[in-house]
């Protein structure tokens, strides 16, 4: 075979923020601080101070495949921590601070890491863990010499300010295997321990590049994107804004910790925002704020969401009342650009509804994604846009396997096992039915928790929904509806279930509501549904006699489906 004459050139992360420091060096970075106040300076800048980091952890006896963990939010100095870290051959491990106790031990334990980057927001949490915690040798405190802490337990808390500033910003970055970690980052753990799953320099700067096609082609005659992630940093790399940002030279935005919708908003219109990205849950919260304050976007004109449907009138609402498109895709902790968010071209001249009901989609097929949906007995089913099965995905930017061998994530053929339901029809439009484990089983039907939660959250008395299937003698599961009503509603089981009939199969409909004053939350600002499901454990449906329960068995179960 003829061999082709291309340079080999390894994708280097750091290739993202030289060139951003060269050809866009005065483009601006915001970001808030985690006290409140908002932090301005320039790729130039932000360029030379990685590079001083880069030097402060060679000091400090870092090697290249040394694990750097960072509890932290969206702050400047944990986007530098993207490029200083990994820059120089660490791999940065992005901790969720949301999570457990016992879960960040476990994580950092887990990981091996040899330093512990932390700010005043996350402090309290780090001194409680520390006693426990068996490689961390030091801990570094993300602010200024100013607002270091005067009193901590911590033996060895240095001061990033004072590190960075002790160190020469002339660093040449080394060029290594492309395959080599650059972030570690851990999935949620909705169903047991989280997993690690392990970026590398070339994943991640493929899966950008395919993430950047729905920045580059939005600003017309030059103007200027604007990015903001409130996905945080530790959920996916904040799918991938910290490397497309400067890859295009956009301006960014970052929201620091506080996601209060007032904060939020203050951000995108005092920044001119044009794209964010941020789960459902989040854009529902804005939105609902936005709502009672009569307030209006000037600029946004893409919200990038993923992680869990959003509802049908969260959708048509952003785009109807703030002229807002929201574009969905598909995606995971192991599978960053798993699909294209953007609609398939040509379909412009399509109605609204039709437009609504393409972005409830989970985005379509992307470059480089292969897709198989394969049934209990990993048989390959058609992808006729009505067939559901599991469904498998591989690409060269798609997990392979977990730090430390967890779980085996693939399947025989080499595709990765995501976990969800799904369809895909003919020109590629993804339908997720729902997650393998949400997927309610019913007299041997299946009822989608999706699109019953969907349908619940389009009453315009719903804030939040969520279904889960709960024992029933009989049938196995029924679905019971969880409700947050809106600030001043009064909505009650009787008005949701009257309000899903005839949207759904009659079997479909839920056999109770239950409403709660707030919905757990994963550290990535999804429904948690594992906490739902342990809290009704024991629920009992209105039309089942209690008694049942004490001499319950799996065998009973199972006798008594039709």
């Amino acid at each position: 075979m003829l061999e082709g004459l291309q340079m080999d050139v390894p994708l280097m992360i750091t290739s993202l923020i030289e060139h951003a420091a060269k050809f866009h060096r005065d483009t601006p970075i915001v970001a808030r601080n985690i006290e409140g106040d908002i932090h301005r300076y320039t790729y130039a800048q932000a360029g030379r101070r990685t590079q001083q980091l880069a030097n402060a952890l060679i000091r400090r006896g870092i090697k290249p495949g040394d694990r750097i963990a960072s509890l932290a939010w969206n702050t400047h100095r944990h986007f530098e921590m993207f490029y200083g870290v990994s820059g120089m051959g660490g791999v940065l491990h992005t901790v969720n601070p949301r999570l457990f106790v016992d879960q960040l031990v476990y994580l950092i334990n887990h990981a091996e890491d040899r330093m512990l980057f932390l700010e005043a927001a996350t402090l309290p949490i780090v001194e409680e863990i520390a006693p426990r915690l068996t490689t961390v040798t030091d801990y570094v405190m993300m602010t200024g010499r100013e607002r270091m802490p005067v009193k901590t337990s911590l033996a060895k808390l240095l001061c990033y300010e004072e590190l960075i500033e002790a160190e020469t910003d002339r660093y040449e970055w080394p060029q290594f295997d492309e395959r080599a970690a650059s972030t570690l980052c851990y999935t949620s753990g909705t169903t047991g321990d989280p997993k690690g799953v392990v970026y590398s320099h070339r994943s991640a700067m493929l899966a950008s590049m395919l993430v950047s096609n729905m920045v580059g082609l939005g600003g017309k005659n030059g103007s200027l994107e604007v990015l903001m992630p409130m996905a945080p940093m530790f959920h996916g790399n904040a799918w991938e804004f910290p490397y497309v940002a400067p890859m295009m030279g956009c301006k960014l935005v970052m929201p620091g910790r506080n996601y209060e919708p007032d904060k939020l908003y203050e951000l995108i219109e005092g920044e001119r925002v044009t794209i964010c990205c941020g789960v459902p849950t989040m854009w529902i919260i804005l939105t609902d704020w936005l709502d009672r304050t009569n307030k209006q976007f000037s600029t946004l004109r893409l919200a990038l969401s993923s992680g869990s449907a959003p509802p049908r009138s969260l959708v048509e609402r952003l785009e109807q009342r703030y002229g807002v498109e929201l574009a969905q895709a598909w995606g995971m902790t192991e599978a960053l650009a798993a699909s294209h968010a953007l609609m398939k071209p040509g379909s412009a001249d399509l109605t609204f509804a039709q437009r609504i009901d393409r972005r409830l989609m989970s985005g379509r097929a992307m470059w480089g994604v292969r897709y198989r949906l394969v049934d209990d007995e990993e048989r390959e089913l058609p992808q006729d846009g009505v067939t559901c099965g599991h469904l498998r995905v591989k690409a060269p930017f798609i997990a392979c396997g977990y730090f430390k061998g967890q779980e085996d994530a693939c399947d025989s053929a080499g595709f990765l096992k995501t976990g969800d339901i799904a369809s895909i029809d003919a020109d590629g439009h993804i339908m997720l039915t729902d997650r393998a484990k949400d997927v309610i089983k019913s007299g041997g039907e299946w009822i989608s928790s999706i699109v019953l939660e969907n349908l619940a959250a389009s009453h315009p008395e719903v804030l939040h929904a969520a279904v889960i299937g709960v024992a029933h003698p009989r049938w196995q599961e029924r679905p019971l509806l969880i409700v947050v009503r809106r600030q001043g509603s009064r909505v009650d089981a009787t008005t949701l279930r009257d309000f899903l009939v005839g949207k759904v199969a009659n079997f479909w409909l839920p056999d109770a509501v239950a409403f709660v004053d707030q919905m757990p939350m994963t550290g990535t600002g999804k429904i948690h549904k594992l906490t739902l499901r342990q809290h009704f454990a024991d629920h009992t449906l209105p039309d089942v006699d209690p008694s049942w329960r004490e001499n319950e068995s799996t065998a009973d179960r199972s006798r008594a489906l039709p």
